[in-house]
């Protein structure tokens, strides 16, 4: 390695693992301890050659002196930087969370670059080392994970990547080697009981949620127990467990609407929480037809609010901060860049985890 850097003058750590048949896990480990004796220097997931010759405020080896004084940290600028984000579509509720990083990247002089998954299994992983491949020197990252959080064996080459990485709009549990990544989501848990909190207010007492199964479905639901439990309301028909089989498109909506429907009419249930806004939407007329009217027998309030306010009757609903998501996972990644240790190349300062709180909009 050492004489590779000497050879080509500086070399992409992603490249250098790929050309040595290493893993870039094995390989930081090296690039930590040669960098450590001043054989190497490290800058934003690339490694360079130092001077043979000993410099003013160095010690033997190149390494930095006792005595040497502290180098003036670089300005917010993140001119010349790549930014990789893997997410998995531009369309509906990404567009503002990858419309909200460009902004944030751009403002710095940095360049974005997408990769995208379509949900596809394996795809999140192979749109990273692309990425990596093509010169992104930090990654904004939103795996694949089916609740939002990794499942069992699952996720942790996050946390194996050889360039600081922000997760977005995903989590990891503690003991999870990528809970210890930077992360910035939207606090959706809190967005439920935010809904449940203004439907108690406005006198229901029983209020249902009705979501299918997204990333997102796990941290409502929590919020939305939570928020039932705290204010004493009484519990709405459960759930209809997942059978073996995953349902299709078709048929998970229809049982949605079946739920709704019985809810109302023998569960008491005279509110609900309805992920998403297009659900809510189809949902409504095909409620009415089976004699359940909303709002008169059913309070509803949608969660997302990317068209709520473009229903034919506009819809209440909890608005998670994709904008500002993404922009401040942007922010966050390019400071972390902004000010490299000399010693492991990224800068030595606390992992943030930061929850936006989601913003409930009532309409007419």
């Amino acid at each position: 390695m050492l004489a590779l850097v000497r050879e080509r003058g500086s070399v992409r750590v992603a490249e250098l693992a790929q050309e040595l048949g290493v893993s870039p896990v094995t390989l930081r480990r090296d690039i930590e301890a040669m960098a450590a004796r001043g054989e190497i220097q490290r800058m934003h997931g690339v490694i360079s050659r130092v001077s043979a010759e000993r410099t003013p405020g160095r010690g033997p080896g190149g390494a930095p002196s006792a005595t040497a004084p502290a180098a003036a940290a670089p300005g917010r600028s993140g001119e010349g930087l790549v930014i990789g984000m893997v997410v998995p579509t531009t369309e509906y509720y990404y567009a503002d969370v990858v419309r909200g990083a460009r902004e944030a990247v751009e403002a710095r002089g940095a360049r974005l670059r997408v990769g995208l998954t379509r949900y596809l299994p394996g795809e999140d992983r192979t749109q990273a080392d692309r990425l990596l491949s093509t010169g992104a020197h930090g990654l904004l990252l939103t795996p694949n994970w089916e609740a939002g959080s990794p499942g069992p064996d699952e996720g942790a080459w996050t946390a194996e990547l050889p360039v600081p990485t922000v997760l977005v709009e995903r989590w990891a549990p503690p003991g999870h080697p990528a809970a210890a990544l930077d992360r910035v989501s939207s606090d959706h848990a809190h967005g439920a009981a935010r809904a449940v909190q203004h439907l108690r207010d406005a006198g229901h007492r029983r209020i249902a949620l009705a979501s299918r199964t997204t990333p997102t479905t796990a941290r409502l639901r929590a919020g939305y127990e939570a928020a039932v439990a705290a204010l004493g309301l009484e519990p709405a028909p459960q759930w209809p467990q997942a059978g073996p089989v995953p349902l299709s498109e078709a048929e998970s909506f229809a049982r949605t609407l079946d739920y709704l429907c019985d809810a109302v009419t023998a569960g008491g249930v005279t509110a609900a929480l309805i992920h998403s806004d297009t659900d809510a939407i189809m949902l409504i007329p095909r409620l009415q037809a089976r004699g359940v009217r909303v709002p008169e027998d059913l309070a509803v309030i949608t969660y997302d609010d990317e068209v709520a306010g473009m229903a034919d009757v506009p819809l209440s609903a909890v608005a998670p901060a994709k904008h500002e998501v993404g922009a401040r996972a942007a922010e966050l990644l390019l400071d972390r860049l902004r000010t490299p240790s000399p010693r492991t190349g990224v800068q030595e300062v606390p992992r943030q985890h930061l929850d936006l709180l989601p913003l409930l909009t009532i309409r007419p």
